[in-house]
């Protein structure tokens, strides 16, 4: 095995990939429904590695220039995913879920920081508890990065990478609490209050109109139809396109075949006995007026209409003030159909009565003018592309790095949000103008994924390796006992009062409420457990808006815990 490990040594690019592999592989591994996750997994294996490669006198060690880079790029990732809900979440219903967030992120991390300042626990742990309690582990970044701006006094004899071990240390130790702790608090928070939370769902449902948990994904129903009918009545023998449309305006005329010949269905076209006609409208209106034009055929020509897909972001107020009648009576509204509804990056359930927020991004399917039609009325039409704007991206990058920058004095420091919370901002800007503008700065969600997934796991594997060093030599039972007891009642205590405060002081649907406790932990596992428990997936409306704030806030207090932590 020495062997190996020198090879390991010798060569950083396998150690780095292996690491990532083994830890993708580890996470999806599964114990009762549960599993660590690539991202903690990652610093199980880079931690065990290097422990191991000691044991034959091999010290195994990444670059820091690497593993910097690749969390800065975590973080402008983060920062383009929530920018556009987290500036909208700052007004009208989106506030409540906002301070629901801001609540349990300010009382997480000031437990822990009593907790380390109590128990005189040594530097590094607080930032490691914050981002294992509150399963954010982001926030180890932002804790190496006081570390290294500074602000963090270091003991008489104290390292850096002794810093860093422990930041590693106290995460691992907390994070298995904090992933299952709030999974099962959330999940049971309902029964403890006596509350029926699947009875709640099922009232929002109805009243909302957003299908419950069990409705399939796909199905064969659809809003909108579109059929073909051969002209027999004489009515219409001779009349423009425009006479029918005028008579009958739920419908459109989408094609007129004549003669095994496509025609363009102008309005002044005069439509001729055995024309066929493929006729769309609202799929209860076409079986209204059976015989309007004459017997329904099966004509692939006449029916061969190309459909187009697009995202439509929601900027216009004025469209939210509408009522569900009035938006289904708008034109071209019976002519597309929504098929998927994101808000914060976080797909929301689509109901009768589901009420659009500003900035919402609505997947529609329909013919190429309704589309554009509904879209510029809205806001703005955007269609998938898979190029990304590198201009933009390194334009976004140079301006974190400039925010980053900027420094004040504070806590007897010079304090500044360093460059990962530079890059954050940034990135939370330039989302925001994009989202916007939609003229430059596109950024498709895989490869928005790819800066978020491969910039993590690789950070936090390089902490692993450069950690296990060190580890050793810190780790004692009665110190894992008690950065375990630290982060445990940092994990329970806020979604109670998150809980206590979204019902009593907010009147929250409980079934919402549950969404709205998860996403004060930027975790979506737990919104995804609660959908399971009560079998709607009412919980997903209260979890994009916390989740987005709670992210943001999480991440930037990996710092603050380390300052107040000392």
């Amino acid at each position: 095995m020495a062997a190996f490990f020198e090879f390991l040594g010798a060569n950083p690019f396998i150690l780095l990939f292996l690491t990532v592999g083994l830890a993708v592989w580890l996470g999806r591994v599964t114990v009762g429904g549960y599993g660590l996750g690539m991202v903690a997994a990652a610093i199980v294996v880079g931690c065990g590695l290097a422990v191991w490669g000691s044991a034959y006198g091999v010290k195994l060690e990444l670059n820091n220039f690497t593993k910097s880079m690749f969390y800065y790029l975590f973080m402008y990732g983060v920062g383009l995913r929530v920018g556009p809900s987290f500036v909208n979440s700052l007004g009208g219903d989106g506030l409540k879920f906002s301070l629901l967030a801001i609540v349990s992120c300010v009382i997480g991390l000031a437990l822990v920081v009593l907790g380390v300042r109590f128990l005189e626990l040594p530097p590094g742990t607080a930032g490691g508890i914050l981002a294992g309690s509150q399963t954010m582990s982001a926030a180890i970044g932002s804790a190496e990065e006081a570390v290294n701006a500074g602000v963090v006094t270091l003991p008489d004899g104290t390292t850096k990478e002794q810093v860093s071990s422990m930041i590693a240390l106290s995460y691992g130790i907390t994070y298995i609490w904090g992933t299952v702790g709030i999974i099962l608090i959330t999940k049971y928070l309902p029964k403890w209050w006596g509350l029926d939370a699947a009875k709640a769902a099922k009232e929002y449902e109805t009243e909302y109109g957003v299908t419950s948990g069990d409705v399939p994904t796909l199905s064969g129903w659809t809003a909108a139809a579109l059929r073909a009918y051969r002209l027999e009545n004489s009515e219409w023998v001779g009349k423009p396109v425009s006479d029918l449309l005028r008579s009958h305006p739920e419908y459109k005329v989408v094609n007129v075949v004549r003669n095994g010949e496509r025609l363009e269905a102008k309005p002044d076209l005069r439509l001729a006995l055995d024309d066929i006609i493929a006729l769309g409208g609202r799929r209860e209106k076409m079986t209204e007026k059976m015989g309007l034009i004459g017997p329904e055929v099966s004509d692939r020509l006449a029916l061969d209409v190309p459909l187009d897909t697009a995202e439509i972001l929601v900027v216009n107020k004025d469209m939210l003030k509408l009522s569900q009648a009035e938006l289904r009576a708008l034109p071209g509204a019976d002519q597309v159909q929504v098929t998927r509804l994101e808000r914060g990056g976080v797909p929301v359930p689509i109901g009768t009565n589901t009420k659009l927020q500003r900035m919402d991004i609505l997947t529609v399917v329909g013919l190429k003018d309704a589309v554009n039609g509904i879209g510029n009325m809205f806001g703005r039409v955007v269609r998938p592309s898979a190029a990304t704007d590198l201009l933009t991206l390194s334009m976004g990058m140079i301006l974190g790095f400039l925010i980053g920058a900027i420094q004040f004095p504070a806590f007897g420091a010079s304090v500044g949000l360093g460059n990962a919370g530079g890059l954050l901002v940034s990135g939370v800007i330039v989302s925001s103008l994009v989202s916007r503008l939609r003229f430059f700065g596109n950024t498709p969600n895989a490869a928005r994924n790819i800066l978020e997934d491969l910039g993590l796991v690789v950070f936090v594997a390089i902490v692993g390796i450069n950690s296990g060093n060190a580890l050793l030599t810190q780790l004692t039972g009665a110190l894992a006992v008690k950065i375990f007891v630290i982060g445990f009642i940092a994990c329970s205590i806020p979604p109670f009062i998150v809980w206590m405060l979204g019902l009593y002081v907010f009147k929250m649907n409980p079934a919402v409420l549950m969404g709205g406790v998860a996403g004060a932990r930027s975790h979506s596992g737990p919104c995804r457990e609660a959908a399971v428990e009560i079998k709607s997936n009412v919980p997903w409306i209260g979890f994009p808006v916390a989740y987005a704030v709670s992210g943001v806030l999480l991440t930037v207090f990996g710092y603050f815990a380390m300052v107040l932590g000392q």
